[in-house]
């Protein structure tokens, strides 16, 4: 028998799936935090201020809009990897690089679990 497995062995993907939705789940709140700090547009009864103080706080929350919308996205980004690395479990290629077809080391799976490739194909790109 050889060396390099072809894939991960079905209890090796199980535990995986764990992970992967224990992460999706912290995600999704996250990302809902995120969504909700976004929305909410509560004044903070700053019409009694100086206009140079309110200028300068509408330029801060403009851009604390902007940064969230950034984290949105962002945490929507990985959302939606993580579950395509489900979908690579379920259909039983996950772990694989899809550079160079090896077996991505477990430990870095479990650092990023939806990695796609290896360190090895991540440097060629370099």
């Amino acid at each position: 028998m050889s060396d390099e497995r072809v894939r991960y062995s079905d209890a090796d993907l199980q535990e995986f799936k764990a992970v992967i939705k224990e992460k999706i789940e912290k995600a999704e709140r996250d990302l809902q935090l995120i969504r909700e700090s976004f929305i909410n547009d509560q004044n903070n009864g700053t019409d009694d201020t100086s206009p140079t103080f309110k200028a300068f706080e509408e330029g801060a929350e403009t851009l604390s809009k902007e940064q969230n919308s950034i984290l949105a996205g962002r945490q929507e980004k990985f959302v939606r990897d993580l579950k395509n690395a489900l979908i690579r479990i379920e259909n039983k290629t996950y772990g694989v690089c899809r550079v160079t077809g090896k077996l991505i080391p477990k430990e870095r799976l479990l650092a990023v679990p939806h990695a796609t490739l290896s360190i090895e194909a991540k440097n060629m790109q370099k």
